[in-house]
């Protein structure tokens, strides 16, 4: 049985006397209806009657020896006939899924209901059962040769080591008091400040403080913040005009105009360490200042190519979903749609933060909403890879899968607490992935555009890169 086939299939009947159809809904979903003798039906309501006669007790009867008109009356012929069905269905499924090899991927629902399906329930007579359920989608590409497609090009930019050392160096840098010039930009100033809404004159929740150093860099602050407090003397007072930007997190105050009264308190500007050997030693864990530019220059290349490849990758997995010819089941987008907020859930928790009191049940049902175009996406991205895989026969050699679970073992602290299984699986999918996409690259033809990457990218510090 194919889920994909576009016609309902002809009813076949099991050695236990269930006839069975299929038929393909949209979504990768697909009904089954299955015709029940009406022997089997009585049959389930005898061994609910028998099971139920067991868990009552009356005086001057024997427990299972209850005669049967004292039962009905006792239980309830409603619950007998809720209780026969519900084993009637349960098997029914179990078979019916069994026999025409349906790879559900969810539990098998009623179409009717099962208060429809219970009024139509008659021990001894027929019933129809009509399901449905997602599947396993059924992949396919279009082509698999041949494509096109663009990726932006990342090169290594030999300014940036000297970017990295600059940065580094303002990292160490020792902070002296100024007492003879007014504030400057790079300065690091302590300051009072209270704010208030221009539009309303109303004091700025959290707008204030009695002490707060401030590096006096451009975008630190809302805009016009730091650039009213150049300028100032220690001591001196000055009220200074702001906006919140449109963007700003705090709906309330997003764009809104804005009064700071801002003294002063202190001053204090960078004294940078010479860039010799001492700051090498100070800011990594080279020796000589030749040593830490050469494994700066290293890692940017390294990081350059690693991130170049990505965007080749990408590219390719972005023609190749071109190509792809599935739908997607709600079954799987809600587990992609889990794994994507459980992997965003365990990034704030390694900051720290209690992820209980930040995922609210508001906060998790937003997560859910936009993270559903990223979980379709990698969904598509996996599919593609597997029909390829299957197209072009291309699969992971055992003796590679070998080597690489010995690596991978071997760099592992605590090898008894991990599932060898899913170890296994983990390093074979990235084999394979490894695999499909070298292949893509081979037969598919990727032209590149210049980009400002470079330029945008954060910098990391020195003493982070190393």
């Amino acid at each position: 049985m194919s889920p994909a086939a576009s016609t309902p299939a002809a009813p076949a009947t099991a050695p236990s006397g269930l006839q069975i159809s299929t038929s393909p809904r949209p979504g990768s979903r697909l009904a089954v209806e299955v015709a029940v003798p009406g022997g089997r039906c009585q049959a389930s309501y005898e061994a609910a009657l028998e099971k139920l006669s067991r868990s009552v007790k009356l005086p001057g009867f024997r427990k299972g020896k209850v005669p049967r008109p004292v039962l009905l009356q006792q239980i309830g012929a409603l619950r007998i006939r809720a209780t026969a069905l519900e084993d009637l269905v349960d098997g029914v499924v179990r078979e019916a899924v069994r026999q025409e090899n349906i790879a559900a991927i969810s539990r098998p629902e009623l179409s009717e209901g099962f208060e429809t399906v219970l009024e139509r329930f008659n021990p001894g007579s027929d019933l129809t059962i009509s399901l449905e359920m997602d599947v396993e989608p059924t992949p396919q590409l279009k082509t698999t040769r041949g494509l096109t497609a663009e990726a932006e090009v990342v090169t290594y930019d030999p300014a940036r080591v000297e970017e990295l050392l600059e940065q580094s160096r303002r990292q160490l840098a020792t902070l002296v008091p100024v007492e003879d010039r007014a504030a400057a930009s790079g300065d690091v100033a302590r300051i009072s400040f209270s704010g208030t809404f221009s539009d309303t004159d109303d004091a700025i929740p959290g707008g204030s403080s009695d002490g707060m150093e401030v590096e006096l860099e451009e975008g630190r602050m809302i805009p016009g913040f730091v650039e009213g407090i150049v300028g100032m003397a220690v001591d001196e007072s000055r009220t200074v005009a702001c906006t919140f930007p449109e963007s700003y997190p705090q709906e309330d105050a997003a764009g809104r105009p804005a009064s700071f009264a801002i003294t002063l308190l202190d001053l204090k500007s960078r004294e940078l360490p010479a860039l010799d050997d001492a700051f090498a030693q100070q800011a990594s864990d080279k020796n000589t200042l030749m040593e830490l530019r050469a494994d700066l220059e290293n890692r940017l290349k390294e990081d350059a190519e690693k991130r170049h490849r990505a965007n080749r990758h990408d590219a390719l997995l972005e023609a190749l979903v071109n190509e792809l010819e599935v739908e997607l089941p709600e079954t799987l987008i809600q587990e992609e749609v889990r794994q994507l907020i459980e992997q965003t859930a365990g990034q704030i928790a390694q900051q720290g933060m209690d992820v209980n009191k930040l995922f609210t049940p508001d906060l998790v049902r937003s997560l859910m909403e936009t993270s559903r175009p990223e979980a379709e996406q990698r969904l598509r991205r996996n599919l593609a890879l597997r029909a390829l895989a299957t197209a072009e026969k291309i699969e992971v050699a055992a003796a590679d899968l070998e080597a690489k679970l010995r690596e991978v073992s071997r760099g592992l602290s605590d090898t008894a607490s991990i599932d060898p299984n899913r170890l296994r699986q983990a390093v074979g999918d990235d084999l394979l992935r490894d695999a499909l996409l070298t292949w893509l690259e081979t037969n598919s033809t990727v032209t590149e555009k210049a980009t400002a990457d470079a330029e945008t990218q954060d910098i990391p510090s020195a003493k982070d890169a190393t």
